[in-house]
């Protein structure tokens, strides 16, 4: 079955740059959209950033684009998340998730806390 494991998180500055990664097991290579997710305290879950495997595009949510690159190094089965130019109102639980496509979430890693202060 598919497992998603999350590392990078911590406590950064305003205006520093975090880089999370995602281990992905278990998923085949070709079938899937992969994305980030985030949680705000008494916030909801909000899609971040997509990378869709087969043909490489990207999506973006408004609040981040231009600040946050999402890739993924094939070889490695990692998803990336490359955050900069952070702001407090990026602190939130960062998650890898398995996509169905148009940001809904199938299958979650446990999350990785990004605090900006």
């Amino acid at each position: 079955h598919v497992q998603l494991v999350e590392s990078g998180g911590g406590l950064v500055q305003p205006g520093g740059s975090l880089r999370l990664s995602c281990k992905i097991t278990g998923d085949p290579y070709s079938s899937n959209c992969r994305a980030w997710f985030r949680q705000a305290p008494g916030k909801e879950r909000e899609g971040v950033a997509a990378f869709y495997v087969g043909g490489g595009s990207t999506y973006y949510a408004d609040s981040v684009k231009g600040r946050f690159t999402i890739s993924q190094d094939n070889a490695k089965n990692t998803l990336y998340l490359q955050m900069n130019s952070l702001k407090p109102e990026d602190t939130a639980v960062y998650y890898c998730v398995r996509d169905g496509g148009d940001w809904n979430p199938e299958v979650w890693g446990q999350g990785t806390q990004v605090t900006v202060s």
